[in-house]
Formats: structure tokens, C-alpha cells, sequence
């Protein structure tokens, strides 16, 4: 719920449908996350009731994410991203310095612009010297 990624949820009287937008096509992580959901919910309703459906349009954005999700990420360890509603230089690949999840410098430098992900960048803070991920403005 926090990713922004649950589209919808209808209790029926056959059980529970929910729709999911991935992060982004492709992403490793959806047939994972389905499984979560799937898996979160038969435990509580009952094994076969459960009906997820993916949702593409409109595409899944980070400004989606909740407020409680960034911090989460944050705490993960995981920079979060920028609202682009608030700052929307990112869409032109103009940056504005990250803060290190871990010390919250700003003293910060981007390594690759992948990392374990294609939705996160690697970044490096150069103040604790600690490599951090950073989700990407989508």
C-alpha cells in the first residue's frame, strides 16, 4: 500500500480482488510481489479466493508513494525519491543533491545509474563513504 502500487481491492462474495501496478514493466520484483499479496491474504480469507489483476494504465509513478513509504524506504536504507510535483527539474535529469539515508549528508555522488534495479540509481555519500541506493524519479 505504501509503494502506491494497489490499484484497487473489492471484497466480493467469493473473496477479494485486487489490482497491482508494477513499478515499472518488467520489473523483477511484481511476480514477487503478487505472490506477497496473494499469499498475505489466503492466510486470511481462505487458499483460492484471492483474484489479483495488473493494471498498467495509467503507469505506476513515485509520487504514489506514501508519505510513511518514503520514510520507510529512508529507514531501509533506500534514498527516496523526490515528489515531482514539487520538483520537476528530475524529469530533465537535473538533480538536486541527495541526502545519505544513513548520516543525511547531502555531500553525495552518483556511481552508476543503475542499481540492483532499474528503478534505483547507486550513489555514494562522501561524507560517510557509505554506497546507498536511490529510487528514481518515475
Amino acid at each position: 500500500m505504501d509503494l502506491g502500487i494497489v490499484r484497487g481491492v473489492r471484497v466480493t462474495e467469493h473473496g477479494c480482488e485486487i489490482d497491482l501496478t508494477p513499478t515499472y514493466t518488467g520489473c523483477p520484483a511484481t511476480e514477487r510481489i503478487e505472490r506477497d499479496v496473494r499469499e498475505a491474504l489466503e492466510e486470511l480469507i481462505g487458499t483460492g479466493n484471492v483474484r489479483i489483476s495488473t493494471v498498467l494504465d495509467p503507469p505506476w509513478t513515485t509520487d504514489w508513494i506514501s508519505e510513511d513509504g518514503l520514510r520507510k524506504l529512508e529507514a531501509y536504507g533506500i534514498a527516496p525519491p523526490p515528489r515531482r510535483s514539487s520538483d520537476k527539474r528530475s524529469l530533465l535529469g537535473v538533480h538536486r543533491p541527495l541526502a545519505c539515508p544513513k548520516c543525511r549528508s547531502t555531500q553525495t555522488e552518483r556511481l552508476s545509474a543503475f542499481g540492483s534495479t532499474a528503478c534505483k540509481a547507486l550513489h555514494r555519500c562522501l561524507d560517510c563513504a557509505e554506497p546507498f541506493e536511490a529510487f528514481k524519479c518515475i
